[in-house]
């Protein structure tokens, strides 16, 4: 039995979750967790077929037509519900889409739909009010942030895990962030730089690093949830980890940079990263950091000319390349050397 296999019956409602998790480990038990297992152990699923993307497409085109038409017809007061009626829309096509067909990328067009629709009518109805814009900008975005948990208890879909982020990184942006001393930032030509450096803008860098430590957290709450990666568990952490490691990566690695260790600092930070990926076999953690290892790579090679930055992406690329293939022998090895540690029984088998 294949894990497609137990896929398909989670999804049928054949087994439970749990149930598929604990046939799994007893068949790994059985031949060997290594061996058991396919080379590439982290599944993701975009789409199933070009038929989903035919059918985004058309729900795009008709939730926007469906938008136009309230607001035509309804006048300014309507156009303030128009959002939220939207939303109840895609809450109510989710039933088919999501629920009856399992499709994937229409169920993410509609979260998508029903996320921005609670966003901009939040927006639209306490601006109203006597609130000022940072308090109207953090209710906003924390009811959006509301509506998307409530959405995946509904649907169980693991992307909403990644929109219910993005609201609450909002609300957490709006909280402490200050829009003139950005602005500021950006206009001196410190710009990312500045930004994402714990020392030139601590409210919004310190925010930044406290959303990444939540989100990876919530993402090793799934994880080990799911450790054999069978079902939406896996999937939703897959999503949270997509938002943390931006979020982590960029903060560290650009306070680094900035400090006096410079691109030292930096490297044994990359190691670090690697490492982590490699413990909880997330590459997405790598990814967000490949901008960086190209900078320690031009540091080590002393300089980044022209000609040497041909060389930079070769040796980029390659390593890259060469940790990606040997991902599974590497995280074997990392693992059987590490001491015991709480949780260790819980990531996934290697």
């Amino acid at each position: 039995m294949t894990p497609e296999d137990l896929r398909a019956a989670v999804a049928a409602g054949i087994l439970d979750e749990a149930a598929a998790a604990r046939l799994k480990a007893l068949v790994d038990e059985r031949a060997g967790k290594r061996s058991s297992m396919p080379v590439e152990d982290e599944p993701f699923e975009f789409f199933r077929g070009f038929s989903e993307i035919f059918i985004s497409i058309g729900l795009v085109i008709l939730l926007s037509g469906v938008a136009a038409m309230l607001a035509w017809f309804g006048g300014f007061g309507l156009l303030v519900a128009v959002p939220l009626m939207t939303s109840a829309i895609a809450w109510w096509w989710a039933g088919y889409f999501t629920l009856k067909r399992r499709m994937t990328l229409p169920s993410m067009v509609l979260a998508t739909a029903y996320g921005a629709g609670v966003l901009i009518f939040a927006f639209t109805l306490l601006v109203q009010g006597n609130l000022d814009d940072r308090m109207v900008a953090v209710l906003s975005f924390a009811l959006g942030a509301v509506a998307m948990v409530l959405w995946y208890r509904r649907f169980r879909l693991p992307f909403s895990a990644f929109l219910t982020g993005g609201m609450v990184l909002g609300a957490i942006y709006a909280m402490t962030a200050s829009a003139a001393n950005l602005a500021g930032l950006m206009m001196d030509g410190s710009g990312y730089n500045a930004i994402f450096d714990l020392t030139e803008s601590p409210a919004f860098a310190s925010a930044t690093l406290i959303f990444g430590i939540g989100m990876f957290l919530v993402g090793m709450w799934f994880d080990t949830r799911d450790p054999h990666r069978l079902g939406r568990h896996a999937a939703t952490a897959f999503w949270c980890h997509l938002m943390a490691a931006p979020a982590l990566v960029n903060t560290v690695a650009v306070t680094l940079l900035n400090s006096k260790g410079g691109v030292g600092l930096l490297a044994v930070a990359l190691l670090a990263i690697t490492l982590l990926a490699l413990v909880i076999d997330r590459r997405s953690f790598l990814t967000a950091a490949i901008a960086y290892i190209a900078l320690v790579i031009s540091w080590v090679m002393g300089g980044g000319d022209g000609t040497q930055w041909i060389f930079i992406l070769i040796v980029l690329g390659a390593l890259i390349t060469a940790i990606g293939t040997w991902w599974v022998q590497l995280r074997a090895a990392v693992m059987r050397a590490l001491p015991n540690f709480p949780g260790k029984a819980r990531l996934p088998p290697w």
